[in-house]
Protein backbone atom coordinates (compact mmCIF):
# COMPACT_ATOMS: atom_id res chain seq x y z
CA UNK A 1 0.00 0.00 0.00
CA UNK A 2 2.97 2.08 0.89
CA UNK A 3 4.59 1.13 -2.38
CA UNK A 4 1.84 2.39 -4.37
CA UNK A 5 0.81 5.70 -2.87
CA UNK A 6 4.86 7.19 -3.60
CA UNK A 7 4.65 5.77 -6.84
CA UNK A 8 1.45 7.71 -7.00
CA UNK A 9 2.64 10.15 -5.92
CA UNK A 10 5.92 10.43 -8.16
CA UNK A 11 3.56 9.85 -10.97
CA UNK A 12 1.61 12.91 -10.74
CA UNK A 13 4.23 15.04 -9.78
CA UNK A 14 6.23 14.39 -12.94
CA UNK A 15 2.53 15.14 -14.66
CA UNK A 16 1.90 17.96 -12.73
CA UNK A 17 5.74 19.65 -13.10
CA UNK A 18 5.23 19.21 -17.04
CA UNK A 19 1.90 20.89 -17.24
CA UNK A 20 3.32 24.03 -15.10
CA UNK A 21 6.34 24.39 -17.07
CA UNK A 22 5.20 23.61 -20.62
CA UNK A 23 1.12 23.63 -20.73
CA UNK A 24 -0.62 25.88 -18.13
CA UNK A 25 0.54 29.43 -19.70
CA UNK A 26 -0.71 28.01 -23.37
CA UNK A 27 -4.38 28.76 -24.23
CA UNK A 28 -5.05 25.45 -25.85
CA UNK A 29 -7.69 24.97 -22.66
CA UNK A 30 -9.56 21.94 -23.62
CA UNK A 31 -6.14 20.32 -24.17
CA UNK A 32 -5.32 20.93 -21.15
CA UNK A 33 -8.24 20.19 -19.60
CA UNK A 34 -8.00 16.60 -20.70
CA UNK A 35 -4.30 16.22 -19.98
CA UNK A 36 -5.63 17.28 -15.98
CA UNK A 37 -8.27 14.45 -16.22
CA UNK A 38 -6.16 12.21 -18.14
CA UNK A 39 -2.80 12.24 -16.09
CA UNK A 40 -4.20 11.88 -12.93
CA UNK A 41 -6.36 8.66 -13.75
CA UNK A 42 -3.10 7.39 -15.55
CA UNK A 43 -1.32 8.05 -12.02
CA UNK A 44 -3.68 5.56 -10.32
CA UNK A 45 -3.12 2.80 -12.88
CA UNK A 46 0.59 3.20 -13.44
CA UNK A 47 1.75 1.89 -10.15
CA UNK A 48 -0.32 -1.18 -11.04
CA UNK A 49 1.32 -2.23 -14.42
CA UNK A 50 4.49 -3.70 -14.47
CA UNK A 51 7.00 -2.96 -17.65
CA UNK A 52 8.71 -6.09 -18.57
CA UNK A 53 11.68 -4.10 -19.41
CA UNK A 54 11.81 -3.17 -15.67
CA UNK A 55 11.89 -6.61 -14.72
CA UNK A 56 15.10 -8.45 -14.03
CA UNK A 57 16.24 -11.78 -14.96
CA UNK A 58 16.07 -14.03 -12.24
CA UNK A 59 18.72 -16.81 -12.31
CA UNK A 60 17.46 -20.58 -12.46
CA UNK A 61 19.30 -21.44 -9.21
CA UNK A 62 17.47 -18.46 -7.07
CA UNK A 63 14.22 -20.15 -8.78
CA UNK A 64 14.54 -23.22 -7.89
CA UNK A 65 15.12 -21.62 -4.10
CA UNK A 66 12.18 -19.91 -4.09
CA UNK A 67 10.16 -22.29 -5.39
CA UNK A 68 11.11 -24.48 -2.15
CA UNK A 69 10.63 -22.15 0.22
CA UNK A 70 7.23 -21.38 -1.25
CA UNK A 71 6.09 -25.08 -0.75
CA UNK A 72 7.20 -25.06 3.35
CA UNK A 73 4.50 -25.14 5.77
CA UNK A 74 3.71 -22.09 7.26
CA UNK A 75 5.18 -21.91 10.66
CA UNK A 76 3.07 -19.72 12.95
CA UNK A 77 4.91 -18.21 15.67
CA UNK A 78 2.55 -17.43 18.77
CA UNK A 79 2.27 -18.88 22.11
CA UNK A 80 0.42 -21.94 22.43
CA UNK A 81 -3.68 -20.90 22.81
CA UNK A 82 -3.32 -17.57 21.69
CA UNK A 83 -5.93 -16.23 18.78
CA UNK A 84 -5.07 -13.72 16.58
CA UNK A 85 -7.78 -11.28 16.37
CA UNK A 86 -8.51 -9.41 12.91
CA UNK A 87 -8.36 -6.13 14.53
CA UNK A 88 -4.94 -6.54 15.94
CA UNK A 89 -3.54 -7.70 12.19
CA UNK A 90 -5.14 -4.79 11.00
CA UNK A 91 -2.27 -2.06 10.03
CA UNK A 92 -2.69 0.99 11.95
CA UNK A 93 -2.34 3.12 9.46
CA UNK A 94 -4.86 2.03 7.40
CA UNK A 95 -7.41 2.91 10.29
CA UNK A 96 -5.87 6.75 10.19
CA UNK A 97 -6.61 6.28 5.99
CA UNK A 98 -10.03 5.29 6.54
CA UNK A 99 -10.66 8.16 9.65
CA UNK A 100 -9.69 10.62 7.38
CA UNK A 101 -11.82 9.41 4.15
CA UNK A 102 -15.20 9.59 6.92
CA UNK A 103 -14.05 13.08 7.61
CA UNK A 104 -13.90 14.22 4.63
CA UNK A 105 -17.27 12.80 3.29
CA UNK A 106 -18.62 14.32 6.25
CA UNK A 107 -17.32 17.80 5.16
CA UNK A 108 -18.20 16.94 1.84
CA UNK A 109 -21.88 16.80 2.80
CA UNK A 110 -21.65 19.58 4.69
CA UNK A 111 -20.59 21.86 1.44
CA UNK A 112 -23.83 20.04 -0.16
CA UNK A 113 -26.11 21.30 2.69
CA UNK A 114 -25.03 24.74 2.31
CA UNK A 115 -25.54 24.94 -1.37
CA UNK A 116 -28.69 23.26 -0.67
CA UNK A 117 -29.91 25.84 1.38
CA UNK A 118 -28.51 28.98 -0.54
CA UNK A 119 -30.82 27.45 -3.20
CA UNK A 120 -33.63 27.50 -0.65
CA UNK A 121 -33.34 30.79 0.44
CA UNK A 122 -33.25 32.25 -2.83
CA UNK A 123 -35.55 33.20 -5.58
CA UNK A 124 -35.32 30.84 -8.26
CA UNK A 125 -35.88 31.57 -12.26
CA UNK A 126 -35.76 28.66 -15.00
CA UNK A 127 -34.54 29.24 -18.08
CA UNK A 128 -34.76 26.58 -20.53
CA UNK A 129 -30.21 26.17 -20.31
CA UNK A 130 -30.06 27.15 -16.49
CA UNK A 131 -32.00 28.01 -13.52
CA UNK A 132 -31.08 31.50 -12.23
CA UNK A 133 -31.01 31.64 -8.12
CA UNK A 134 -30.53 35.27 -6.32
CA UNK A 135 -29.45 35.07 -3.11
CA UNK A 136 -30.51 38.13 -1.05
CA UNK A 137 -27.83 40.48 0.80
CA UNK A 138 -24.94 39.15 -1.31
CA UNK A 139 -22.36 39.93 -4.17
CA UNK A 140 -21.67 36.00 -4.47
CA UNK A 141 -21.63 35.19 -8.10
CA UNK A 142 -20.86 30.95 -9.21
CA UNK A 143 -22.34 28.20 -10.44
CA UNK A 144 -22.87 24.34 -9.74
CA UNK A 145 -24.47 22.34 -12.45
CA UNK A 146 -27.16 24.23 -13.76
CA UNK A 147 -27.74 26.53 -11.23
CA UNK A 148 -26.42 29.85 -11.72
CA UNK A 149 -26.15 31.78 -7.91
CA UNK A 150 -26.20 35.67 -8.05
CA UNK A 151 -26.45 37.92 -5.26
CA UNK A 152 -29.16 40.83 -5.71
CA UNK A 153 -26.17 43.22 -4.57
CA UNK A 154 -24.65 42.40 -8.00
CA UNK A 155 -25.27 45.60 -10.27
CA UNK A 156 -27.89 44.83 -12.96
CA UNK A 157 -25.71 46.08 -15.65
CA UNK A 158 -23.19 43.69 -15.49
CA UNK A 159 -25.85 40.31 -14.61
CA UNK A 160 -25.60 39.79 -18.30
CA UNK A 161 -21.64 39.23 -19.14
CA UNK A 162 -21.58 37.66 -15.47
CA UNK A 163 -24.34 34.98 -16.49
CA UNK A 164 -23.06 34.39 -19.94
CA UNK A 165 -19.42 33.33 -18.49
CA UNK A 166 -21.44 31.20 -15.65
CA UNK A 167 -23.39 29.59 -18.72
CA UNK A 168 -20.07 28.06 -20.29
CA UNK A 169 -19.58 26.82 -17.06
CA UNK A 170 -23.24 25.26 -17.24
CA UNK A 171 -22.61 23.87 -20.73
CA UNK A 172 -19.03 22.28 -20.95
CA UNK A 173 -19.90 20.45 -17.43
CA UNK A 174 -17.36 21.62 -15.16
CA UNK A 175 -18.81 20.72 -12.04
CA UNK A 176 -18.30 16.99 -13.03
CA UNK A 177 -14.39 17.91 -13.36
CA UNK A 178 -14.49 19.69 -9.88
CA UNK A 179 -16.72 16.61 -8.36
CA UNK A 180 -14.44 14.23 -9.63
CA UNK A 181 -11.19 15.84 -7.69
CA UNK A 182 -13.61 15.77 -5.08
CA UNK A 183 -14.41 12.41 -4.93
CA UNK A 184 -10.74 12.02 -5.33
CA UNK A 185 -9.72 14.10 -1.99
CA UNK A 186 -12.16 12.13 -0.48
CA UNK A 187 -10.16 8.60 -0.84
CA UNK A 188 -6.69 10.62 -1.30
CA UNK A 189 -7.05 13.03 1.69
CA UNK A 190 -3.52 12.54 2.41
CA UNK A 191 -2.45 13.59 -0.96
CA UNK A 192 -1.66 17.08 -1.47
CA UNK A 193 -0.90 16.98 -5.28
CA UNK A 194 -4.83 16.09 -5.52
CA UNK A 195 -5.39 19.52 -4.06
CA UNK A 196 -3.22 20.72 -6.90
CA UNK A 197 -4.79 19.17 -9.02
CA UNK A 198 -8.24 20.62 -8.57
CA UNK A 199 -7.13 23.94 -8.04
CA UNK A 200 -5.06 23.97 -11.61
CA UNK A 201 -8.84 22.72 -12.97
CA UNK A 202 -10.58 25.41 -11.52
CA UNK A 203 -7.97 27.86 -12.78
CA UNK A 204 -8.21 26.50 -16.14
CA UNK A 205 -12.73 26.44 -16.41
CA UNK A 206 -11.98 30.05 -15.53
CA UNK A 207 -9.92 30.50 -18.48
CA UNK A 208 -12.54 28.71 -20.83
CA UNK A 209 -15.27 30.64 -19.58
CA UNK A 210 -13.64 34.12 -20.26
CA UNK A 211 -12.00 32.65 -23.91
CA UNK A 212 -15.62 32.41 -24.73
CA UNK A 213 -17.35 35.34 -23.21
CA UNK A 214 -14.76 37.77 -24.93
CA UNK A 215 -15.68 36.70 -27.99
CA UNK A 216 -18.76 38.88 -27.99
CA UNK A 217 -17.18 41.50 -25.71
CA UNK A 218 -13.42 41.46 -24.84
CA UNK A 219 -13.22 45.25 -23.18
CA UNK A 220 -16.28 44.90 -21.36
CA UNK A 221 -15.29 41.65 -19.81
CA UNK A 222 -11.91 43.54 -19.09
CA UNK A 223 -13.48 46.22 -17.03
CA UNK A 224 -15.57 44.04 -15.01
CA UNK A 225 -12.72 41.86 -13.83
CA UNK A 226 -10.73 45.30 -12.62
CA UNK A 227 -13.80 46.54 -11.14
CA UNK A 228 -14.14 44.81 -8.08
CA UNK A 229 -13.82 41.53 -6.10
CA UNK A 230 -17.22 39.66 -5.97
CA UNK A 231 -17.49 37.51 -2.23
CA UNK A 232 -18.44 34.04 -2.71
CA UNK A 233 -18.79 30.42 -0.85
CA UNK A 234 -15.54 29.02 -0.30
CA UNK A 235 -16.58 25.89 -1.46
CA UNK A 236 -13.88 23.68 -3.49
CA UNK A 237 -16.08 22.34 -5.90
CA UNK A 238 -18.12 25.12 -7.52
CA UNK A 239 -17.09 27.44 -10.41
CA UNK A 240 -16.57 30.98 -8.86
CA UNK A 241 -16.92 34.04 -11.43
CA UNK A 242 -14.79 36.11 -9.14
CA UNK A 243 -12.01 35.02 -7.18
CA UNK A 244 -9.07 37.57 -5.97
CA UNK A 245 -6.14 35.43 -6.69
CA UNK A 246 -7.27 34.47 -9.86
CA UNK A 247 -8.09 37.77 -11.49
CA UNK A 248 -4.57 38.99 -12.42
CA UNK A 249 -4.19 35.31 -14.33
CA UNK A 250 -7.32 35.52 -16.23
CA UNK A 251 -6.21 39.16 -17.33
CA UNK A 252 -3.16 37.69 -18.67
CA UNK A 253 -4.60 34.83 -20.37
CA UNK A 254 -6.97 37.19 -21.90
CA UNK A 255 -3.97 39.46 -23.46
CA UNK A 256 -3.15 36.52 -25.09
CA UNK A 257 -5.86 36.39 -26.96
CA UNK A 258 -4.24 38.54 -29.45
CA UNK A 259 -1.36 36.55 -30.23
CA UNK A 260 -3.08 33.03 -29.94
CA UNK A 261 -6.21 31.45 -30.69
CA UNK A 262 -8.18 30.34 -27.45
CA UNK A 263 -9.55 26.85 -26.94
CA UNK A 264 -13.39 25.88 -26.92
Amino acid sequence: MITYILETLAFQLVFLLTYDLFLKKETFFQWNRAYLLTTFVLSLVLPWVKFEMLKTTMPQELGNVTIFLTQLDEVVLTPEGAETSFWSSFPWYYSVLVLGSVLSIIWFVVKLIQIGRLKRSGSIQQFPEYDKITVQKSSMAFSFFRNIFLGAEIQKEKEANIIAHELVHVKQRHTLDLLFFELARIVFWFNPLTYVYQNRMAELHEFIADAQVVKDNKREHFEMLLSEAFKTQHISFINQFFNKSLIKKRIVMLQKSDQKPFGS
